[in-house]
């Protein structure tokens, strides 16, 4: 029983396939336009990827320039009002009308965000309870080993 061509379990040797290919003159100079237009392409399509890759930054900046245009003149209608100019010389620079009187709170800060007094310093030389370098290791390996950076 004869095994088909087209059957997937015949083997085909290399040697038989790369007899097959004839090399030509004609083949040699098509080759060589083929590596020729690459090597004259592929600097070329390279320049013209990053040239569209500076030109979308370069819009995209100047979208972010006239959205920075739009908000300067909308700050710049907001100080011609005259209600506007009034209430920022009231909060910042604490102007009042003639009759008005003003209460500063000077410490209006909560008690829990007060930091604490800091203890006098001891003109006496304490020693350490434990070993510096030691502590200096252990501190190294845990940073060294933490998985997520904290805030």
């Amino acid at each position: 029983m004869a095994k088909d061509a087209a059957s997937p379990s015949r083997r085909i040797d290399a040697r038989e396939w790369l007899g097959g290919i004839r090399f030509s003159g004609f083949t040699a100079i098509m080759l060589g336009l083929v590596v020729l237009a690459a090597f004259v392409l592929v600097p070329s399509v390279g320049t013209f990827i990053d040239q569209r890759q500076q030109i979308a930054a370069l819009e995209e900046s100047i979208q972010v320039g006239h959205e920075r245009i739009t908000q300067l003149e909308a700050e710049r209608d907001r100080w011609a009002d005259p209600a506007f100019i009034t209430s920022q010389a009231r909060e910042r620079l604490y102007y009042v009308t003639p009759g008005e009187v003003v209460y500063l709170v000077d410490n209006d800060v909560p008690a829990d965000a007060v930091p604490p007094e800091q203890e006098a310093v001891s003109e006496d030389v304490v020693t350490t309870q434990t070993d510096w370098m030691s502590q200096l290791v252990r501190s190294v390996a845990s940073a060294g080993l933490a998985k997520t950076a904290r805030e």
